[in-house]
């Protein structure tokens, strides 16, 4: 089983948010393959491995980073595969210096954002670009966006159950 998507940061201490991420992927059995690499400390091979993501069989890229947040416009500016970014709250900008790094790319590179903390929601739209060309996979994120729905059913029918004197519904 070869990786499909891969999951990046900056360092390791990036893993508590990153972690969201392999779980939905692990979830939807979608195969990953999960690397920190720094922008500013190894630079080379941050371009090396963007370079042979393509012919390594990788499909998305996603990519957590902190404060500057150079990864994902650098990985972006080497592939053509889609680079999403995932601004991660850690310094005391709480990630806003992040998330703007990483919104602000130059024409020609874009990198996909997500919220700052958001890898699952980077998990999710990495599945569900991978869904266009996988119909097994469109089907369980099918089910899986079936499942939201439900969720807020059941948690209004909990809503319905609380009593109040005052409470018209």
């Amino acid at each position: 089983m070869n990786a499909i998507v891969s999951i990046i940061m900056g360092s390791t201490s990036d893993l508590p948010v990153m972690e969201k991420a392999m779980q939905f992927l692990e979830d939807m059995q979608v195969p990953f393959e999960v690397n920190a690499l720094s922008a500013h400390r190894t630079p080379d091979a941050v371009e090396q491995f963007a370079k042979g993501a393509k012919a390594r069989g990788i499909k998305v890229i996603i990519a957590g980073a902190g404060m500057a947040a150079a990864l994902p416009g650098v990985i972006a500016a080497s592939t053509t595969l889609p680079v999403i970014g995932v601004p991660i709250k850690g310094s005391v900008l709480d990630g806003v210096d992040a998330l703007y790094s990483i919104l602000q790319m130059p024409p020609g590179i874009p990198v996909a954002t997500v919220a700052i903390n958001g890898a699952m929601n980077a998990a999710i739209l990495a599945c569900q670009m991978i869904s266009l060309a996988d119909e097994s996979l469109a089907k369980k994120m099918g089910d899986y966006k079936n499942g939201l729905g439900s969720k807020i059913e059941k948690a209004n029918q909990a809503l319905a159950e609380i009593k109040y004197t005052y409470k018209t519904n």
